[in-house]
Parts: C-alpha cells; structure tokens; sequence
C-alpha cells in the first residue's frame, strides 16, 4: 500500500541522549517497530515492481474496447438481411484459410457480430488462426493470429502485463509484485489504524486525508493514508487473484484447489452406443480425428441453444471418431455462465451435460476471481474499478517515495538526499511469543508464496550483514532507539 510512513511509533517514549539504554528497556513489547521497518524496505524494494504492475494493467484493462477499434474490420459487419447457414460460413473459412485442423466455431452473438473460425495448426503452438466470416454474405473480413481466443493487441498486452515478453524469467516480476502487494497493504493498514484509532473523530480522521495539517511530511503522510485505506480491499483482491495463475505460488494454489475441492466436471463426450457423431459425413473439412461434418454444425448449434445453452458459445467438432460435438458456454460476466454440452447431431440430442453451477467452490472462486482480475466480471464498472485502483496505486507509491523525500535532513551539517531508515533492532522490541509466531507464519507463507519467501530471506540476510559490518566499524553495538519525531 505504501513505501513509509512516520518513522516515530505512536505512543512510544522519547528517546533520551544520555542514556538510551534506560530508554530502550523502558519502551513496551510492541510489533510495531518491526512491521514499520518490513513495510519501509518492502514499500522501497518492490514499489518499482508494483509500478510496472499498475501501469501495464491500466494498458490491458479497456482491451476490449482499443480492440473494437483496431479490429473494426474484422470484428464487425452491417447486418444485411438474413444470416446465412453457418455451415456455409465455415466453408468459406475453410476455402480462405485450407490449411490446419478446424478447431473452433463461434457464432456471433450481436447482429452486428462477424462470425469467429478458428484453426489449429502445429507451428503456432498454443496461438491458433481466427478467420472472421460476415454472417451475411459469407466474406471473409480478415484471418488474424489469435491466443485463446485474444486478438493479437489484446495478446500483446496481456503478455506486456505477464511477463513483459520476456517469458519465463519475466513472469518472476509479476509473482513478486503479487506476492508483496498484500503484505505491504496490510502492513500499512495497521500502522495507519495504530496511529489514527484513538480519541474522537477515529473513523473521519481515517479514510479522510487532514487538510489542515501543515505542508510537508505529514500531509503527504495524510494522503498516502487514507488513499490507501480506501484501496486496501481491492488491492488485496488483486493480489490474490494474480498469484493464481503465477508459477510458483500458483501451482502450489492449484494443489490447494485439488485436495479441497477437487477437480471441475469433466464433459463425457462418448457417443452412446448405435450413435455416430457425425464424422465422416458429407465430406467436410479435415481435423485431427479425421473428417467432420460441417454440415452438422447448424444443428448442432440449434440443440446447444434448445438446450439452455445461452450467450456466446463455442462449437467444437468431435476430436475423434465416436464423439461427440462439443458446446460450450463462454461468457465470463456475472452472473457467469460456463456450462457446456455433448451433442450427437446423428441422434439429434444433448448426450451429456455439465453445469457451472456443480463446479466446486474453489474452482468457482477461481473463475470469478480471474474475470474479476481481467475485467471481465462486471463489465465496463469492472474495467473503471481496475483503472481507479491502479491510478490510486501509483499515487500511493508517489507519495510514499515523496515522504522518504521529505523527511531527509536539511541541516547544513547533516544534509542528506533521503529521509532515515527505521531504527535497527526492531525484533528487540518484540515480544518474544510474537516473535515466534510471526516466523511460524513467514515460514508457511514462504512455502505457499517462494517468490515472498526467497525474497523476504535474501532482504534479511543482507540486512544482517549490513548491521554485522556497521557494528564492526563502530566497535560498538548500535543502540536501538527510534527515529528522531517528525518535524
């Protein structure tokens, strides 16, 4: 949530000149100092990280809309009379783009709406090629390499989000944004309650910034504050949602996902017995299970729809001789419908069926959570809100590193260009059960989160080292009282 705060601990005593060891065994067992000197260096080390988080979210978020622009000519058509089979449009698709397997169907859904025919083919890896059809004259607008159904801007930006093109190595970026984010916000949650919940006016003084405080440290401090009172929820959100798919603490999160929940529904696309998918018949384009039917597709379409299966969907010709199509609601925006379909066209019926609503909790938290990430859950309020938390958090960031700023010494004997570090020693300040239990669950979230904890272990070894080295110069042990009061 933030890089610092007032480096002085609310109701801890004032120092004293002569004899900081009286003064030192006089201050009460408190965290406080400890989690002050964490959200400090953490808010120093890994603001940078957070930045580039923000700002290439923002660029991602209204994708949507920057593609309906870029994309005008092949995502878009003037309805002109009736739509045509879509049978025919694939075969367009097909005469336009004859190499590769044909992957997908989908039907527009808007009137205005092209027809999307994907292809598979095996130098693309996990991209595939889009042919967009005009529903009503069956021209082709246009064939665009696509991933998971992204447009090549959309793609461009997500992996610019992800791992700044810079593939594996660059997704440690995104996991250690992800994996501080939460620490730093609450860390600084509680020292902004600690500091403002007493006498009146606790809630206003809060979530308010105090515009009548002078200019300078704590005005800033105000703003930084309270602005980060407000994004605290989301910014958590964020987080959590993020690490999901990261690759460490994701796949630990997928083993999570397992053992409590289990597995989402999977769709049994066997064909009963005496039943034929379809495959085979008039003569229709290759794919990998050999030649589909794609005259089917019509009325596979149709008993999708019959079945419930509203919004934008997917048509997927059998994989394999003996299966079924396969249909698919892809509609991520709440209220959130996934279900899909095995259809044999032959026999004119839905042969298996499986429903969001029987996913587990834990794979439905993680859908929503996903869409809620991408924008996608609630639609252009989804994309404003994600906008809004990212611009708050570049504030948060600028006005934390404004403070370091400020509280630098200006005395023309002790000029500095930055503000002091909390005191050293902050663990001695600590009661000793407190201790052990904040190491109890550093240890645990280490292991669920390796990027927090590999790079929670490197910042304290070379703290250690720092202090061993310091001591050694001095000759003396540092003393452990707190920062000079704020001016």
């Amino acid at each position: 949530m933030s890089t610092t705060t007032d480096l002085t601990e609310p109701g801890a005593p004032k120092s004293s000149a002569t004899d900081p060891g009286r003064a030192a065994a006089s201050r009460p067992r408190t965290i406080g100092p400890l989690v002050l000197r964490l959200h400090f260096y953490a808010g120093i080390l890994v603001a940078p990280f957070l930045v580039v988080a923000a700002l290439t979210g923002l660029a991602f978020v209204f994708s949507p809309q920057l593609d309906q622009v870029v994309y005008a000519h092949e995502l878009r058509v003037d309805p002109t009379g009736t739509a045509r089979p879509l049978a025919e449009q694939v075969t367009a698709a097909r005469a336009a783009h004859p190499a590769g397997d044909l992957a997908t169907v989908i039907p527009p859904l808007a009137a205005t709406d092209t027809t999307k025919v994907v292809f598979n083919l095996p130098e693309l890896g996990e991209k595939q090629h889009t042919v967009y059809v005009s529903p009503y004259t069956n021209e082709v607008r246009g064939t665009l390499t696509t991933w998971f159904g992204s447009t090549p801007l959309q793609t461009w930006l997500d992996d610019l989000h992800r791992h700044l093109h810079l593939g594996v190595v660059g997704r440690h970026y995104s996991e250690l944004a992800a994996s501080w984010l939460w620490l730093v916000a609450l860390g600084g949650l509680f020292l902004w309650l600690r500091r403002q919940w007493t006498g009146r006016r606790k809630l206003r003084r809060t979530v308010l910034p105090d515009l009548a405080a002078r200019k300078g440290v704590r005005r800033t401090r105000g703003w930084h504050a309270a602005t980060g009172v407000w994004l605290v929820v989301g910014l958590l959100a964020l987080s959590a949602t993020g690490l999901t798919w990261s690759r460490y603490a994701g796949a630990n999160f997928d083993v999570v996902q397992e053992a409590w929940g289990g597995p989402r529904p999977t769709l049994d696309t066997a064909v009963p017995a005496g039943g034929d998918s379809g495959g085979g018949h008039h003569g229709g384009a290759a794919s990998s299970g050999g030649e589909v039917a794609i005259a089917d597709v019509d009325q596979v379409t149709i008993l999708a729809r019959d079945a419930g299966l509203t919004g934008p969907i997917q048509v997927t010709p059998p994989a394999e001789p003996g299966a079924a199509w396969v249909v698919a609601q892809n509609d991520l925006a709440w209220p959130t419908r996934q279900d899909s379909a095995a259809v044999d066209p032959v026999a004119g019926a839905v042969v298996a069926r499986t429903y969001f609503a029987e996913w587990p909790l834990m794979q439905k938290l993680s859908s929503w959570g996903v869409s809620l990430h991408m924008g996608y859950l609630f639609g252009l309020l989804n994309q404003i809100l994600l906008a809004a938390l990212a611009l708050g958090l570049l504030c948060v960031i600028v006005w934390g590193y404004r403070m370091w700023w400020q509280r630098r010494p200006t005395r023309a004997d002790r000029a500095a260009l930055l503000g002091a570090a909390p005191a050293r020693g902050a663990w001695r300040q600590a009661h000793p059960m407190a201790v052990v239990v904040i190491l109890a669950i550093a240890a645990a979230v280490g292991w669920a989160l390796p990027m927090l904890g590999i790079s929670l272990a490197v910042f304290l070894v070379v703290d250690l080292a720092v202090g061993a080295v310091r001591r050694g110069r001095t000759g003396r042990v540092i003393p452990t009282s707190p920062a000079p009061a704020q001016p």
